[in-house]
């Protein structure tokens, strides 16, 4: 933890910033001469939960609050290393001796989550019946793990994310009391990188304040943190949207000899989406496909296919063309066959043949019987396998079948083919299928023989 974080640390509730729907509150009671005997702060990392649980504690006990604020009676537990039952029942027989100096013994739980189940029950049994001089504050950035029984017998608040404007504002004050020059832009891209945590900003700030002899730029911290520039990601979008693959190719590759991992490129494209661009169609499809590059097993493999295949703008029928197709399903006879056939589009136009590559694998009923229950998509060079299910999903990316879908597809042709296994059923992609859903009230693509 930076330097400039200690030093800039708030002393009081009036000074936290970004969470005053909670600090008001608090504030209030205490003016009141009211508090709680258990309170649970929630919300993500670095927006204060510690922070105030160590102001609110001093000032239950009117006593003054530093970073070398250390009273007996406040005692602070990580129960991401304090877990188990023993030590939750070492502290709670200690709950009934009376605090030393202060008011009131006050309990901080930090990460209270990773508590096992006997430790919670434990706990419980305290806070159903507190003894008059204890406080417990907990905190945790997972509240979905804690017993409700635990919640009920709490008072919650839940701190938010900082916005972007907040972090802004705060850096650009800390950047003035430290003689730190610095430009809208850099402070913009560390408030971003920041992701809503002031910890994470003020860090970051103190380590970027060397990065340049006279005034920080965005170039120096994109540099510093090894990741593309605001430029290079429009540049991505446009041949995205114009489908120029050796652009693309030639942009990736610059990136990659550059030391940006296909991860960050992701994540930032995702960023510049969110906060530029329009969302139209074409622009949600693509923030969609981007989400899945962290989680690939080949993430490089995986972004240069998501910049390289032109999504639909949309995937709706002009009411002509809609007309005609109902028209045209309306005069099909009764049972032509046992599952509409898709009428050829673009993606389709491939020599890959799904049925092929089931006929390969046929002597391996394991991986077989995983692939009749899958659905493929193929687009361009690239063969998505739906599974269904993670459990599915989770058996066909496995080492050994990878290997055996790899093979199969080489003794087919189609050796120059990315895999990319998803846990979930196929999307309604294809026009026409959606037409017939959507006369039927729904429904879900069948499997295809390529």
């Amino acid at each position: 933890m930076g330097s400039l974080y200690r030093k800039y640390r708030s002393r009081s509730l009036s000074e936290i910033v970004g969470q005053d729907h909670v600090t008001s509150l608090l504030g209030r009671a205490l003016e009141a001469g009211q508090h709680s005997h258990a309170y649970l702060l929630t919300g993500p990392k670095g927006v204060g939960k510690t922070s105030i649980a160590r102001i609110l504690a001093h000032e239950i006990n009117k006593l003054p609050y530093s970073d070398d604020s250390d009273h007996l009676d406040i005692i602070e537990i990580d129960a991401a290393s304090n877990n188990g039952v023993d030590h939750i029942r070492d502290l709670l027989e200690r709950v009934h001796i009376a605090p030393t100096s202060a008011a009131k013994k006050i309990y901080i739980i930090d990460e209270v989550h990773m508590l096992s189940k006997p430790a919670f029950n434990a706990l419980l049994k305290t806070l159903e019946e507190p003894p008059e001089h204890i406080v417990f504050i907990l905190a945790t950035t997972d509240p979905d793990k804690l017993p409700a029984t635990i919640i009920s017998r709490v008072q919650r608040f839940g701190l938010r994310a900082i916005s972007e404007q907040d972090l802004m504002r705060h850096l650009a004050e800390i950047a003035k009391n430290e003689d730190i020059v610095i430009d809208n832009d850099a402070l913009e891209l560390i408030a971003q990188h920041g992701d809503g945590s002031f910890r994470d900003s003020i860090s970051l700030l103190d380590q970027l304040r060397f990065s340049s002899d006279t005034k920080i730029s965005a170039s120096d911290i994109e540099k510093a943190l090894g990741v593309p520039q605001q430029k290079t990601l429009e540049t991505l979008v446009r041949l995205h949207g114009n489908g120029d693959i050796n652009a693309i190719v030639s942009t990736l590759k610059h990136l990659e000899e550059s030391g940006v991992q296909p991860t960050v490129i992701a994540t930032q494209l995702l960023r510049y989406l969110k906060n530029n661009a329009d969302k139209s169609a074409t622009t949600i499809a693509l923030m969609d496909a981007l989400l899945g590059v962290a989680t690939s097993s080949q993430p490089a493999i995986k972004l240069l296919t998501v910049l390289g295949s032109k999504t639909k703008s949309s995937l709706q029928h002009s009411s002509n063309e809609k007309e005609s197709f109902v028209k045209e399903v309306a005069d099909t006879p009764a049972h032509p066959q046992p599952y509409p056939s898709p009428a050829p589009t673009a993606k389709n136009k491939t020599t890959f043949s799904w049925q092929s590559l089931l006929d390969i694998l046929k002597n391996d009923a394991s991986l077989l019987a995983l692939l009749k229950k899958s659905q493929p998509a193929v687009d361009n060079q690239a063969l998505t396998i739906y599974a269904g299910t993670k459990f599915n999903a989770d058996r066909l990316s496995s080492a050994k079948q990878m290997a055996k879908i790899h093979e199969a597809l080489g003794t087919i042709g189609a050796a120059d083919m990315v895999v990319d296994i998803k846990p979930e059923k196929a999307p309604l992609e294809d026009s026409e299928t959606a037409a017939i859903a959507d006369i039927m009230g729904g429904g879900e693509e069948v499997d295809y023989d390529g």
